[in-house]
């Protein structure tokens, strides 16, 4: 979950875990922890036509998560940070 400054979104202030409630660190409007951010608007074919979700998950919650997909998570490593 984030918390802006104002409704324009223009500064980031808190950004928590929606599993476990974890307050993650935000310093200057600047997250400074490892966070998995999903928004995802439904399209047709499904039950959820025109919904939107969005959450946060902390590092840790996200190794859980992944842990339990019957299909392994795909891996690789980037060469370049930038």
């Amino acid at each position: 979950m984030r918390v802006y400054l104002d409704e324009n979104r223009t500064e980031l202030v808190t950004v928590v875990c929606n599993a476990c409630r974890k307050e993650l660190l935000v310093e200057n409007g600047i997250l400074k922890e490892e966070c998995i951010h999903v928004e995802h608007n439904f399209g047709f074919f499904g039950s959820r036509d025109g919904e939107c979700d969005t959450f946060d998950l902390c590092e840790d919650c996200y190794r859980k998560m992944v842990a339990n997909f019957s299909i392994p998570v795909e891996k690789w490593e980037r060469k370049e940070l930038l």
